[in-house]
């Protein structure tokens, strides 16, 4: 059964943090005749566990943050570092097209997707290894409740990476609540908003080296083609250009849609919270509240963030600026 190695720590830092879950606040003088490890290896240990926020207090009274939250904290970190590896990684992603063109008779200037999950796996991979800009032509009068699903995540991380931003959409999409309230949204993590009423088509390009373009403009459902001929793909980026130099600004939210947008008070302090207390009758208490309506708090922000558990939902509160 994997242990607290599989997140992070040494064999001698899980042991340690073992030893003072059974017993909190004792002295950590012997601790290396108990443990097999000499004093300096175990001070080195609980000074690590100490910069990890997994012990706490005095020397001679350390006491361990609970399993839980000490869990979710290291689950956390591992994600981070994961993804600064998956980065690191996405540098030697031209190596595949640079050997491709190596081959007889290989050509990778296009390349069809004939299923919509397959266009959502590629969307993802191409937002994911993008480093510079992404811009995008959106031509179709409302984004469908899946579409923001799907989007959202990889639009914001995005942007908070800092990578460059333009949508062009038609207006319409200004007149319908939830693609409105969704480019609002991203526009106030960074997204450059333009709409217009004379779009046709619907374009995604990546770094200025990569498009993705619908195979029926009419019906999404059909596929889609993804280009990195540098012809077809520059012909694309003028007709973005043209189309955002002749649109129009979005219009700024008013004061009362801004305000929807933003946490409470009460949302900010349980989002803390459950950051950092495993159970939700210590974070109900913590807040003055009823375990029911601290739940529900709960609930409704891993809704809003679109996660599925609470380590996640942490990385996706600071990706939003949130905590």
């Amino acid at each position: 059964m994997p242990g607290l190695s599989t997140l992070g720590l040494t064999e001698l830092e899980e042991l340690v943090y073992r030893h003072f879950l059974r017993h909190p606040a004792e002295d950590a003088a012997d601790l290396g005749v108990l443990l097999g490890a000499t004093d300096a290896e175990v001070e080195s240990a609980v000074e690590s566990l100490r910069g990890l926020d997994l012990l706490h207090g005095p020397p001679g009274r350390l006491e361990p943050r609970e399993p839980g939250a000490a869990v979710d904290l290291l689950t956390e970190r591992r994600l981070r570092r994961l993804t600064d590896e998956m980065r690191e990684l996405s540098r030697t992603r031209h190596l595949i097209t640079e050997l491709e063109q190596l081959r007889p008779g290989s050509d990778l200037a296009e390349e069809r997707l004939d299923d919509v999950d397959l266009v959502r796996e590629r969307l993802a991979d191409l937002a994911f290894f993008a480093r510079e800009e992404i811009l995008s032509i959106e031509s179709q009068a409302r984004y469908s409740s899946a579409n923001i699903d799907h989007a959202r995540p990889l639009d914001l991380r995005c942007l908070r990476r800092g990578v460059a931003m333009r949508s062009l959409v038609h207006s319409a999409m200004l007149q319908d609540r939830a693609s409105a309230a969704y480019l609002r949204e991203l526009g106030a993590a960074g997204l450059q908003v333009r709409h217009a009423t004379d779009l046709t088509g619907r374009v995604l390009v990546y770094d200025r080296r990569t498009a993705l373009v619908p195979i029926d403009p009419g019906d999404t459902s059909r596929g889609a083609l993804v280009l990195r001929d540098p012809a077809l793909v520059s012909t694309l980026i003028s007709l973005f250009e043209r189309s955002w130099a002749a649109a129009a600004p979005v219009p700024a939210a008013d004061g009362d849609d801004a305000r929807d947008r933003e946490l409470s008070e009460t949302e900010r302090a349980v989002l803390r919270s459950m950051c950092a207390v495993s159970k939700d009758e210590t974070g109900a208490r913590e807040m003055g509240v009823s375990v029911r309506t601290y739940r529900r708090y709960v609930a409704d922000l891993l809704r809003r963030l679109g996660a599925t558990n609470r380590a996640q939902a942490a990385l996706l509160a600071r990706e939003r600026g949130w905590v």
